[in-house]
C-alpha cells in the first residue's frame, strides 16, 4: 500500500471538514475525488500534504507503511508526496528553473548537473507550451492561470514522485490547455510505479487518463467508490443524489 488514510477527523478554526474519512492508494492507481464545492476535496489534499493549516484531531497517515501524520511538509515531499495546487502562489525572487533545481537537490542531497537539468526543463517546457524564457522567471509571478497550471505539470515531470496530488489542476483552463496539462499528467503516468490523486469538478482533464477508482466526498465523508462509469452518473444528475 503506497498511501493510507485512515479515520481521519480534520479542520481548521475549531471547524471540523473531514469526518472519518480513509482511502488507501496503491502503486500505478489513479483515484479520482469529486463532490460539491465546500465539501472537504481541498482540505484532504492538504491533509495529506499537511499544508494550508489544517489540524488532524484524529486518525493516521501511513506513506510506504511509515506514519506521516506528524511529519512536516518538506519531508514528506522527500519521500516522494508533490501536490499540485488550486491557486498556485507566486514566490517572488525564485526563479522557476532554480526553484526546481533546488526541489531535486533538496530531495536526492546533491545537485543536480546544470546543462542536463536546463535540457530536461526546456525538453518539457516545449512540450508544454511554455515559451522556455520562463525558467528565468520568478515563480509564477506574472504567469496566467494557464502558464500556473503548466508550471505546475513541469515541476510534477521534473521531480517525478510517487504519488502526486492534483487539485482541480484543470480549472480555468481553455480547451488547448486542458489538452496540453492531459498529455503531461499521461506522461506522468507511463511509469507504472507511480500513483495519482485528481481532485476536480470536470471530467475533460480525465480524456487522458482513466482513473481505476472515483470517489465522492459530501460534508467530509467519502459517501461512494466506483468505477469511470460514476462520473457519467455524476455528469448527469450531480451530487443530490449522494446527500442523506
Amino acid at each position: 500500500m503506497l498511501l493510507k488514510v485512515k479515520d481521519i477527523y480534520a479542520g481548521a478554526n475549531d471547524r471540523e471538514i473531514l469526518k472519518d474519512l480513509s482511502l488507501e492508494v496503491s502503486e500505478g492507481e489513479i483515484h479520482v475525488i469529486m463532490g460539491p464545492n465546500g465539501s472537504g476535496k481541498s482540505t484532504l489534499a492538504h491533509v495529506i500534504m499537511n499544508t494550508g493549516g489544517y489540524e488532524i484531531n484524529s486518525g493516521n497517515i501511513f506513506f510506504e507503511g511509515e506514519d506521516i501524520t506528524e511529519l512536516e511538509t518538506d519531508k514528506r515531499a522527500r519521500l516522494g508526496l508533490f501536490m499540485s495546487y488550486q491557486a498556485p502562489p507566486e514566490i517572488p525572487g525564485v526563479t522557476l528553473e532554480n526553484f526546481i533545481r533546488a526541489a531535486i537537490t533538496a530531495r536526492d542531497g546533491e545537485t543536480p548537473s546544470f546543462f542536463d537539468l536546463r535540457d530536461k526543463i526546456e525538453e518539457i517546457m516545449d512540450e508544454l507550451h511554455i515559451n522556455t524564457d520562463y525558467k528565468e522567471r520568478y515563480v509564477n509571478v506574472g504567469f496566467s492561470g494557464g502558464e500556473r497550471k503548466k508550471s505546475e505539470i513541469l515541476q510534477l515531470l521534473m521531480l517525478e514522485p510517487k504519488l502526486a496530488i492534483l487539485d482541480e489542476t484543470d480549472s480555468g483552463l481553455d480547451v488547448d490547455a486542458v489538452e496540453v496539462v492531459g498529455k503531461g499528467i499521461a506522461r506522468f503516468m507511463e511509469k507504472k510505479s507511480r500513483s495519482l490523486i485528481v481532485i476536480t469538478h470536470h471530467q475533460e482533464i480525465l480524456k487522458y487518463v482513466k482513473p481505476d477508482f472515483v470517489h465522492v466526498i459530501v460534508d467530509g465523508k467519502i459517501v461512494t467508490t466506483g468505477k469511470a462509469d460514476l462520473m457519467d452518473k455524476i455528469g448527469k444528475e450531480g451530487f443530490a443524489q449522494f446527500r442523506g
